[in-house]
């Protein structure tokens, strides 16, 4: 009983999913076509027995199809209760055309769509609305398991939506976060080397000064010993912050591999046993480029190299492009494989999203998409200075 009840209140209180489209172009479509298909329904059937009125029903509804998924519970509701009242005052059957299938669109929404409030609503008001027409006689007893039988698949086939649409946003999150978190850790290992310089020089002086005491010496030995406290400080602290943002065990060691820079872009070159070859063009003075960017930079080239590796069928040459001006470097990875064939948005490790990701923190852009003959490129353009977002 207590399973059921959790269940009911968890689809009770279930939001609407984020940012609902409004209106796309299909819609459009799916309307203009339907238009025609009501007329012509009325004008070639001859078994209906209120054809004025359901040609002007079906048309009159058909506009709800534009907002259903902005106001579900609200579309679907304006045809059954307008239904209802017709059937209830004339006892006329204005949806008897089969072109007003497309009410099961509304259906569809209103579970892909609506929150879970508005989902029992829109259940209890439609099956109130099937159980009546069975009571009054409009509807066989015989079609009332096919119509909740239909009604049901439409919710189930929304629902099914619905929650791909969610696994698949909390997979993008996920990419997200595992990027956010290997930037911090390029960030720490960076501010860590300046920081670890200024202990040093501090302890150096302290040891200086021990050796020739007089009174300038005890002010500067005073304000090293300040100096190397802080820095001690901050080296601990950020190795704490980034030890709760790592996902395995926080009393690992940390990685010791030293961050790349643009200089390892080197490294990508050459000819490997099975793949295309990978050819690396750098330009432009790269000596003040901020540490972050130059790992950023280096690890969206590493995972374009390796994505088109694993992915470019046909490719026999990958090219690397790299371009500095004095506010931004850019760059340019190409190959020259079949454009047709997809690419996954998510490869192993990060991953295109990984990539736009880490550039949009850093203030930047990333970009990547079939050309126009063969191949697949990915740009992207990070500021020099690394400004984090």
């Amino acid at each position: 009983m207590m399973g059921v009840q959790g269940l009911f209140r968890s689809l009770w209180t279930e939001p609407r999913p984020p940012h609902p489209p409004r209106r796309v172009w299909r819609d459009w479509v799916l309307v203009g076509l339907l238009v025609p298909a009501i007329v012509l329904e009325g004008v070639l059937r001859t078994d209906l027995q209120w054809r004025p009125m359901s040609v002007i029903f079906g048309l009159v509804m058909l506009p709800t199809l534009l907002w259903r998924r902005t106001s579900p519970l609200l579309t679907l509701s304006i045809p059954v209760v307008v239904t209802g009242l017709i059937q209830l005052l004339t006892g006329a059957d204005p949806a008897e055309m089969a072109s007003m299938a497309y009410m099961l669109l509304l259906l569809y929404s209103l579970s892909r769509w609506g929150s879970g409030r508005e989902a029992v609503t829109g259940l209890m008001l439609i099956s109130a609305a099937v159980l009546t027409a069975a009571g009054s006689g409009r509807l066989a007893a015989g079609d009332v398991v096919g119509a909740f039988t239909v009604v049901f698949a439409a919710v189930a086939l929304g629902g099914t939506f619905r929650y791909r649409a969610r696994a698949r946003m909390r997979e993008l999150d996920q990419v997200k976060l595992l990027e956010r978190e290997q930037l911090a850790r390029d960030l720490h290992d960076t501010v860590a080397h300046h920081v670890s310089a200024m202990a040093i020089r501090a302890q150096a002086g302290i040891a200086t000064a021990a050796a020739n005491p007089d009174n300038a010496a005890a002010v500067a030995v005073d304000a090293l010993r300040v100096i190397e406290a802080e820095a001690s400080r901050t080296l601990a602290e950020m190795r704490a912050m980034v030890r709760v943002l790592r996902r395995h065990d926080p009393s690992a060691p940390p990685e010791l591999a030293p961050n790349p820079h643009l200089s390892d872009l080197e490294q990508l070159a050459g000819r490997s046993r099975v793949g295309p070859s990978v050819e690396v063009a750098i330009e432009g003075d790269l000596d003040s480029v901020a540490p972050s960017i130059g790992a950023a930079i280096y690890r969206i080239a590493q995972e374009s190299v390796t994505n088109a590796r694993r992915h470019a069928r046909h490719a026999t040459r990958i090219e690397v492009s790299v371009a500095a001006d004095d506010t931004s470097v850019r760059l340019r990875v190409s190959d020259d494989g079949d454009s047709t064939a997809g690419r996954p948005v998510v490869a192993s490790g990060y991953g295109l999203l990984g990539m736009i990701e880490r550039a949009g923190l850093l203030g930047g852009t990333c970009e990547a998409g079939p050309n126009p003959g063969r191949g697949w490129t990915v740009t992207a353009v990070l500021p020099r200075t690394g400004a984090l977002t």
